[in-house]
């Protein structure tokens, strides 16, 4: 059982994966202004249901391949 986060889907060209960032700010070390990073997770999705700019629900769940660690969960928001 895997944390659950919320995400963009930036790339939907591989059949059953899905690419989808996850942005956050991040208060800089030495400046402190708040800096916008983002994590990027490659994501199973089974039905191919997810595409460009969707907000989707991802969790981690067992390595399904060399980069893909994540599944759909559920569409939040179509884009």
């Amino acid at each position: 059982n895997g944390r659950l986060v919320t995400g963009i889907v930036t790339r939907d060209k591989t059949a059953k994966t899905r690419r989808v960032e996850i942005d956050r700010l991040v208060r800089h070390a030495r400046y402190g202004k708040f800096v916008k990073r983002r994590t990027v997770c490659y994501v199973h999705d089974e039905a191919n249901e997810s595409h460009l700019g969707d907000t989707v629900e991802i969790i981690e769940s067992r390595p399904l391949s060399k980069t893909k660690r994540w599944e759909l969960v559920k569409i939040v928001k179509k884009a």
